[in-house]
């Protein structure tokens, strides 16, 4: 066969396509928890000026990308579940996997960056307001434009350069970026191989950081507080941070490495990992950087206080 095919199928439940329609209830849930608990941590940190600070502005950050990440998935798969409408065009298909791998790795750089802000906040206090200074942000800022979009174009650039001849049925129910290469005839060890170099660029460089930022972290706070309650809430604080990160990028890494090392998945589960990679991550970060932060619910404390003080006349027209 020598033409290239143009569309594609998504099949990411193949067990469970007779009962594809109830799949879209939790996953409806989901997505409605992601929109609501983003939505109102943004709201807060633009409501409350004591909260325009670096950290909070990166937390609203990684909530709009949060955002803009599950967007680029979720609806599309509640279509395919709910209305059978699961194919979709090679154009679209490139489009949906750029989006979806570049806002990913943009969150893994927002989350690099919130550990390094920590650690500078808190182990070069004296020098925090001369570290980060808007020069600061804006290398930040250009740096992941250039990491994320160079590396991701990249990727999907090969991808998109492949011929498509045997099957049109992707394993998944969206367009990972090997889940779509292996699909294609011929030579694809350049896509295999942008695949590694991904993960080299982005789990193999932030996660060491990260780490050594909160190990650092927790070095000065065990020296400068007594034993009891501020140690242990230290240790619950980053243990939280990281294991939030550790999930993050270990569900992401077996995801997109399951076929670069011929892991022996089965698909329902290869799916449900790839959606688990984009949902959990969006659900807990607004729990894990608001409900559980003292700033986060002072902040909202008392924007609540403030609309429930106003004339009812005055609450309607704000």
């Amino acid at each position: 066969m020598n033409s290239s095919h143009v569309s594609f199928v998504f099949r990411g439940f193949p067990a469970l396509h007779r009962q594809r329609r109830l799949l879209a209830v939790p996953l409806c849930g989901c997505y409605v928890a992601v929109l609501a608990g983003n939505g109102v941590l943004v709201w807060v940190v633009r409501s409350v000026e004591s909260l325009h600070s670096p950290m909070y502005l990166l937390v609203s950050a990684l909530c709009v990308v949060d955002v803009l990440v599950t967007s680029a998935i979720v609806p599309n798969v509640l279509l395919a579940l709910l209305a059978d409408r699961d194919r979709i065009s090679l154009a679209g298909c490139l489009t949906q996997m750029f989006f979806t791998h570049f806002l990913s790795s943009v969150e893994s750089t927002l989350l690099l960056a919130m550990a390094l802000d920590r650690y500078v906040a808190v182990c070069r206090p004296l020098r925090y307001k001369e570290l980060m200074d808007w020069r600061a942000w804006l290398t930040l800022l250009l740096f992941t434009l250039m990491r994320s979009g160079t590396v991701m174009a990249t990727l999907v650039a090969l991808a998109g350069s492949l011929r498509f001849c045997d099957s049109d049925v992707i394993r998944h129910c969206y367009c990972d970026h090997m889940a779509l290469v292996s699909l294609a005839c011929g030579d694809k060890r350049h896509s295999a191989a942008a695949g590694l170099a991904v993960i080299a660029c982005f789990v193999g460089v932030d996660i060491p950081l990260i780490f050594l930022s909160y190990v650092k972290i927790l070095c000065v706070v065990l020296r400068a507080a007594p034993v009891g309650e501020e140690r242990r809430k230290a240790f619950h604080t980053c243990g939280t941070h990281l294991m939030v990160m550790m999930c993050f990028y270990l569900v992401g890494s077996v995801t997109f490495l399951s076929h670069n090392l011929h892991l022996a998945i089965p698909p329902d589960l290869n799916t449900f990992l790839g959606l688990a990679y984009i949902l959990l991550p969006a659900a807990a970060n607004p729990i894990i950087y608001g409900v559980r932060t003292a700033e986060i619910q002072s902040g909202f404390a008392r924007i609540f206080r403030r609309t429930s003080l106003l004339p009812p006349a005055t609450r309607r027209k704000t």
